[in-house]
């Protein structure tokens, strides 16, 4: 089992918790993005720079991944083509995506898109909090222990 994690948009603080399980687990962890990504040096952490644009890092962890994976995001198209690759998907802030509630979250993010792209104000999610975080180790260390071997 590989960890990948869409990099350009995971907030600093899910990376390092993620880096601290990798090293405890033994356990590899790619960090896909279009910009430079500083990892600690480990036999565990890497990182894989793509061209910048649209979809990119998306289209490159797609294409990587494996049943059984699991990525770190929260780009709802991408973790509906992991899903599809029998990988597994978490967002930063503890939410695991299912086969079965992945197209309602689609449909919310297009309706959503929608109203957006019409001129209404719909904000964004709130600020990464200590609980969030906190939510986010105790979801990851709960599937690493399914799921994970290490090595």
């Amino acid at each position: 089992m590989q960890v990948w994690v869409d990099a350009d948009a995971c907030p600093v603080a899910i990376r390092e918790i993620l880096f601290r399980a990798a090293e405890r687990r033994e356990i590899a962890l790619t960090l896909v993005a279009n910009q430079p990504i500083r990892t600690p040096a480990s036999r565990f952490i890497n990182s894989v720079q793509v061209a910048a644009g649209f979809d990119v890092a998306d289209n490159e962890i797609v294409r990587r991944c494996a049943p059984g994976d699991l990525v770190i995001t929260s780009d709802i198209p991408l973790a509906a083509e992991v899903l599809d690759k029998g990988a597994h998907a978490l967002n930063p802030r503890g939410e695991r995506y299912s086969p079965e509630t992945i197209r309602d979250r689609l449909n919310m993010r297009d309706f959503m898109e929608t109203l957006r792209a019409s001129g209404i104000q719909t904000g964004g999610p709130p600020a990464m909090s200590k609980g969030d975080r906190q939510a986010f180790a105790n979801s990851l260390d709960r599937f690493l222990t399914r799921h994970a071997r290490p090595g």
